[in-house]
């Protein structure tokens, strides 16, 4: 991690160490990745408008979203099969997020019971890949409870299994099977075939999907762990109305992106949203959350209205802070940090990240987030979505 400087320089480490099916799933988006080149694409349309002579000592990152107070103004996006890529790597997200004061959310996808999780680092929110069983739904949402969690998310954008035809091309496929192909690629990336892959074999067995519903799910190296994230078409309303009645936590829609469905959500009851394309992984073509994010806000009440996809810097988060967002939750980034070098490695993401807000908020002429507004940006060549 010496060499790791910013972000971006994850990507490539984590290239060489993972074998092309599982980089190729992390890093792969929808198509031709049209939504994923817009996610770092509307960062360049922002500037900023700084001001000087201001005495910028005893700056702070603090922040509060939804009554809860975290240390800094980023999380941890949900990441499927994170124990896949990194040793544990749920663990490792969680653990850090909780050293750090921010929070990491736990994927419906993920290969370590939530329970454990939750132990390990109290504080984490879990995310939901509901159907439109609401029995389903409340049993899903008592498991939660009894873990302790107290932020249930709802994921929306993925009703339907998306056209990954990326992933494809590099030969990844839910679930793993045995073959020549596996073999290959662990003798030509042995670090991550011994350290990772075997390890998990050997200490815990065959991983499964611990928490895509109330009971355990298949395991990783089965035909029907492709049934487990499938069959969510009939996801409505109906079913997040139900989980609202019965959840007393706070409660979070992530996946939106038309100001309608945040206006829906607003009287569904939820605490807030989290706009977002699903980082690009699922309708090719669908805008940028950045470019939702105002007219989101003139829907939005009293939600807090938080924001992911395709942040990868201090300046991206300050951009969407100053468009009125509460909160930025970043993805890829970290699951290559945890995939490189586990707890150590998220620890020194954040910290880069840490640096970068202090210092980008000093150059503002900024002490605290609580001043960052529009007038600290330029938006002269902003695409955004046009006001109602």
């Amino acid at each position: 991690m010496r060499r790791i400087f910013a972000l971006e320089d994850l990507e490539g480490a984590a290239r060489h160490l993972l074998p092309p099916p599982m980089f190729g799933y992390v890093a792969g988006a929808a198509e031709t990745n049209a939504s994923l080149a817009d996610n770092r694409r509307v960062f360049d349309e922002i500037q900023f408008l700084p001001r000087m002579l201001v005495g910028v000592a005893g700056r702070s990152l603090d922040c509060e979203v939804m009554g809860q107070h975290h240390a800094m103004p980023f999380g941890i996006a949900p990441m499927g099969v994170s124990a896949l890529t990194g040793y544990r790597g749920d663990l490792s997200l969680a653990r850090a997020a909780a050293r750090a004061g921010i929070p990491m959310i736990i994927s419906a996808a993920s290969l370590i019971r939530l329970e454990e999780i939750a132990a390990a680092a109290p504080g984490v929110w879990y995310q939901a890949y509901l159907s439109g069983d609401q029995a389903e739904a409340l049993s899903m949402v008592d498991r939660v409870a009894q873990a302790g969690i107290e932020t249930f998310v709802i994921t929306a954008d993925s009703a339907v299994v998306p056209s990954r035809e990326n992933n494809l091309r590099t030969g990844y496929r839910t679930p793993i099977r045995p073959n020549m192909a596996l073999l290959w690629n662990g003798l030509t990336h042995p670090a991550w075939s011994i350290g990772t892959f075997l390890r998990t074999y050997l200490r815990h067995g065959n991983p499964h999907f611990e928490n895509a519903g109330p009971g355990r799910g298949a395991p990783l190296l089965s035909r029907q762990a492709v049934r487990d994230f499938s069959g969510r078409e009939s996801l409505d309303w109906d079913v997040v109305h139900a989980v609202r009645a019965r959840w007393r936590g706070r409660l979070v829609i992530k996946g939106l992106l038309h100001p309608a469905d945040v206006a829906l959500a607003r009287k569904a009851g939820a605490d807030g949203v989290i706009l977002s394309n699903h980082g690009g992984r699922q309708l090719d073509g669908a805008v940028s959350p950045m470019r939702t994010l105002p007219a989101a806000l003139r829907q939005a009440g009293s939600m807090a209205i938080m924001i992911d996809s395709g942040f990868r810097r201090g300046t991206d988060i300050l951009k969407a802070l100053g468009l009125g967002a509460s909160f930025v939750f970043v993805g890829r980034p970290f699951n290559y940090a945890s995939a490189l070098a586990g707890e150590a490695g998220v620890d020194h993401a954040i910290g880069l990240l840490r640096a970068q807000l202090m210092a980008d908020l000093g150059m503002l002429g900024l002490l605290n987030l609580r001043v960052v507004n529009r007038e600290v940006l330029f938006l002269d060549g902003f695409r955004a979505l046009p006001a109602p």
